[in-house]
């Protein structure tokens, strides 16, 4: 994802605040491993890296946390649980700066979790209860590492194509991929695919440098 993120930094304050927020639940161990692989990723794109260790409701209100995102060139969730993540960011100091940094011209990303809890659904996969996203996309339901997710959770492809709500697009996004905000789009970037699941389970498979003209653009 190094092009990716470089792409994201263009143009933009060589600053990335990055939060392992949705691996919480994980432990500390887990925590430090996002947080070394971002600060090692962003050093290596020459960027600033701004660790954010919010993990709970408490650290999502601090506004000492809120404060550390401004200047951002790129604000970047981490991967784990995207419910957690979801419930622990919403309505709260910190996802209230987030919001002013992308508004204000910040790129905003997530992986696996992150990127799920962007958009309208973000399921508990502890609990397996469906909560509602921060729906920064509200149109978008995302199912990452798609090549391999069956594997997983056999069925959680139907599972989401059921529980679409008029106007959702069920977005599949295999590993080393991504789909990312440009004018009049989405361009999909990576080394694999992205898919577009409709309701009666057909799907369109659009490699990387598609531009995907029919979804509402927003978040990058």
């Amino acid at each position: 994802m190094d092009a990716v993120d470089a792409g994201l930094l263009a143009g933009r304050p060589p600053r990335a605040v990055f939060l392992p927020t949705a691996s919480g639940p994980e432990g500390p161990e887990r925590v430090d491993y996002w947080l070394r692989l971002g600060a090692d990723h962003y050093r290596r794109l020459g960027a600033e890296p701004v660790p954010l260790a919010v993990l709970d409701r408490r650290d999502a209100e601090d506004p000492a946390f809120a404060a550390q995102v401004a200047g951002a060139g790129l604000v970047y969730l981490s991967g784990g649980n995207p419910g957690y993540l979801a419930d622990t960011l919403r309505d709260t100091a910190v996802l209230d700066a987030i919001l002013a940094a992308w508004r204000a011209g910040a790129a905003l990303a997530g992986c696996s979790a992150g990127a799920c809890a962007l958009t309208a659904v973000a399921d508990d996969t502890r609990s397996g209860i469906t909560r509602p996203g921060l729906a920064v996309v509200p149109d978008l339901v995302v199912l990452p590492h798609f090549d391999r997710i069956e594997r997983w959770r056999p069925g959680v492809v139907a599972d989401k194509i059921d529980r679409l709500t008029p106007g959702q697009v069920l977005i599949g996004i295999d590993e080393d991929t991504a789909l990312v905000s440009v004018p009049g789009g989405w361009r999909v970037e990576g080394q694999r695919r992205v898919w577009v699941l409709d309701a009666s389970g057909g799907r369109s498979s659009h490699p990387a440098g598609s531009l995907l003209e029919l979804l509402p653009a927003g978040s990058g």
